[in-house]
């Protein structure tokens, strides 16, 4: 974070500073809120929790070097001594305001002789989000110094801390804006208005929490309507919800997809045996050779919304699609492929799941595996999907029938579902498999695989899959 007194501070998140905290007291260090991360002159937010409550962490944060703790009360050490505290009416608000503050002083900053000309990037989806964001970031990173979130830092806490990491060389800050609920992108773009929004898909994901999927449209336009003056709309041209919120930009719109209509598009696209593609990328500056590390034909629409959002924010044609051809998956149980020594291979896509990623992740099982190859598809829980869900899991089990998925292991008791779909589309005997735990198929797994087999790991984060890729994967770097 940029260097503030922690007067600044509490003006900032509108709280008060303890009375015998010194006003002028300079934090300089970065903004966290695990005490185990804190660095001298950090600022340690005390975040309630569950089952921790940040407050209770504070003395040894400060003990640590934090020279100021963002609260809800009034701290002390254990001899009775104050802590350093700004105190605020709610800490997750605060942490917003913080960073809101924050990147308007690095805006007004950024446009100065010999600022940096900061860009501001934010990406929604109900499907691609993390891996869009991951491809944008390592486009940005070769042109100059950029912040993107870890892993999927992409909600109320996770934005702003983001956000906080920027400072006076940041040139791009991508980020990764996630919504479970009407309303939720309107506060995360307050907090950073984008100069560029991208929006990729509007799906299935966390119908739940939204009553349906025109709610989820309405919802996702939230990150159009809170772009920056004159801030650049980046819609996906193949999914007409989101073509249709280009009424809604304050400024130009670019469409990405595969339509012809399509500003940018991918043309010529073949998928080797690896699962991975290559594409002519068209676009008005002309056309250029792309060819993607990662794994599955569907990352070819989540390239071209990365390469959109890098054109638009100035990078040129040739460095998108260098950009794009030298890119690799860089979070964790996502499209995560391992050779194992013994000659078996694990797609690790256990990070999440709706409807949308499980079809695009069976497909890509189904070219990898190819005809000579065992496919084995171990599919959890999607959750969050509200009424729909049952429909939901039987469909995706008959996808894997017709995909011909040679073994089906369903996991947990929120997924049966996809067993019944896999069972009236014609799979029977030892082709459906289902456990209770994790635990039950590492054991099964353990037991079944054999050299030459394909295994895909799938399921939405809360089913715990995630579990079962670390034990697949075990020692093992990725391909």
């Amino acid at each position: 974070m940029i260097a503030l007194t922690a007067a600044e501070v509490a003006t900032a998140t509108g709280g008060t500073l303890h009375p015998d905290a010194d006003p002028g007291r300079l934090v300089s260090g970065p903004v966290v809120t695990d005490s185990r991360e804190v660095v001298p002159g950090a600022v340690f937010v005390a975040l309630p929790g569950e089952h921790v409550d940040g407050h209770d962490f504070a003395a040894g944060a400060v003990a640590a070097g934090a020279a100021l703790v963002l609260a809800s009360r009034e701290l002390a050490d254990d001899a009775g001594a104050p802590l350093p505290t700004v105190v605020v009416p709610d800490v997750t608000e605060a942490l917003g305001l913080l960073a809101q503050d924050v990147l308007a002083r690095l805006r007004e900053a950024a446009v100065e002789p010999g600022g940096s000309g900061l860009r501001v990037v934010g990406i929604t989806g109900s499907v691609g989000k993390t891996t869009t964001k991951d491809l944008l970031a390592q486009l940005c990173s070769a042109a100059g110094p950029t912040v993107a979130p870890v892993r999927s830092f992409n909600n109320e806490i996770g934005l702003p801390l983001t956000v906080l990491r920027a400072d006076g060389r940041t040139r791009f800050l991508v980020l990764e804006m996630g919504a479970s609920g009407p309303g939720h992108l309107t506060y995360l773009t307050r907090i950073a208005p984008p100069d560029v929004s991208v929006v990729l898909v509007v799906g299935q994901a966390h119908l739940g929490g939204f009553g349906g999927i025109e709610a989820v449209a309405r919802a996702k336009a939230e990150i159009v309507d809170g772009l920056a003056p004159g801030g650049v709309a980046v819609l996906n041209a193949d999914d007409l919800r989101v073509a249709a919120m280009a009424g809604r930009a304050p400024g130009d719109v670019v469409r990405f997809g595969s339509s012809t209509g399509a500003d940018v598009r991918a043309v010529d696209v073949s998928v080797d045996r690896a699962g991975r593609a290559t594409f002519t990328l068209v676009a008005p500056q002309g056309t250029a050779t792309v060819r993607l590390r990662l794994v599955g034909e569907h990352h070819v629409h989540n390239a071209l919304a990365a390469a959109a959002a890098g054109l638009a924010v100035g990078l040129a044609l040739d460095e998108v699609a260098e950009g794009l051809s030298l890119a690799d998956a860089l979070s964790p149980h996502r499209m995560h492929v391992v050779e194992r020594p013994d000659g078996v291979t694990v797609v690790d896509d256990s990070y999440n799941a709706n409807p949308d990623s499980m079809r695009a992740a069976l497909r890509a099982l189904a070219v990898v595996a190819g005809r000579d190859r065992r496919s084995v598809a171990v599919l959890g829980e999607m959750r969050e999907l509200g009424e729909g869900s049952g429909e939901a899991h039987d469909l995706i089990g008959r996808l894997a029938v017709r995909l011909n998925v040679k073994l089906l292991v369903v996991v947990g008791a929120g997924a049966h579902r996809i067993a019944d779909g896999a069972q009236q589309e014609g799979s029977w005997g030892d082709e459906v498999a289902v456990v209770d735990t994790v635990d039950d198929a590492a054991a099964l797994l353990d037991a079944e695989l054999r050299p030459g087999d394909v295994v895909l790991v799938k399921s939405s984060y809360g089913a715990g899959l995630w579990r079962l890729g670390d034990h697949l994967t075990q020692g093992v770097s990725a391909a």
